[in-house]
């Protein structure tokens, strides 16, 4: 932890302040050039059909938009084996359901899906607390054809944190539009962004949002140990 810093006059700390806001300015403008691209990406047609496994049975990709346009699928670390949810994942999805009221009113809809039992998931949605749809993929390539689960040279999978988007057309043609993996998805983390801010940063050691060593499911913070993401080792 740094906390050994410069203290100034105010001139001269006001100076140092607008030295950095046209740095975050630039950096503002490049972002906004970034999101203008982002949007023109060629567009993929998804040919395939897949099957995922919900609390009311079987759904179809087609069937996951409710009723919107646009999709977005955080793809959930939990592998069949595993007893819980990747930590960093569930970092993630504690800040999905407040957004999910506004994002259902700007045509977008989003879900969460893994590899594991429809079964595993319910139970730790339930113990999470967490109200998002959240289906399983077991059985289908959806995970693999999305680049989310990848074969490694010893036969295991290993899976990865990532987000896909998609876009359904009046005729029902469904497109795959953008996905980003590890750090791509580190914005979809409000609690960072509020670290950012605050004095000491993010204070951690683990490159991607998914590695912090300070990082706990929600329920374990007031235990001595818990349990690591298990692609973090």
């Amino acid at each position: 932890m740094h906390t050994e810093h410069a203290v100034v006059s105010r001139p001269e700390w006001e100076a140092a302040r607008e030295a950095l806001l046209a740095r975050e300015k630039a950096l503002t403008h490049s972002q906004d050039a970034l999101a203008r691209d982002r949007l023109a990406l060629p567009w993929m047609r998804v040919e395939k059909r897949y099957q995922f496994q919900g609390e009311h049975g079987p759904l179809g990709l087609a069937d996951l938009f409710g009723g919107n346009s646009q999709l977005i699928i955080y793809h959930f670390m939990y592998a069949p084996e595993w007893d819980e949810g990747c930590v960093g994942c569930s970092f993630l999805a504690d800040h999905l359901d407040a957004a999910l009221v506004h994002l259902r009113h700007h045509d977008v809809t989003v879900v969460a899906v893994s590899r594991a039992p429809l079964a595993k998931l319910n139970a730790f949605k339930r113990r999470m607390g967490w109200r998002f749809a959240w289906l399983s993929s077991e059985g289908c390539d959806f995970n693999g054809d999305m680049h989310a689960s990848v074969p490694q040279a010893d036969g295991s999978i290993e899976d990865r944190p990532g987000a896909s988007a998609f876009f359904r057309d009046p005729d029902g043609d469904i497109f795959l539009t953008y996905s980003a993996f590890e750090r791509g998805v580190e914005r979809l983390v409000g609690a960072y962004n509020y670290l950012d801010f605050a004095p000491m940063g993010r204070n951690e050691n683990g490159p991607n949002f998914n590695l912090g060593d300070w990082v706990r499911h929600h329920d374990q913070y007031d235990h001595a140990t818990s349990a690591n993401c298990h692609a973090c080792g």
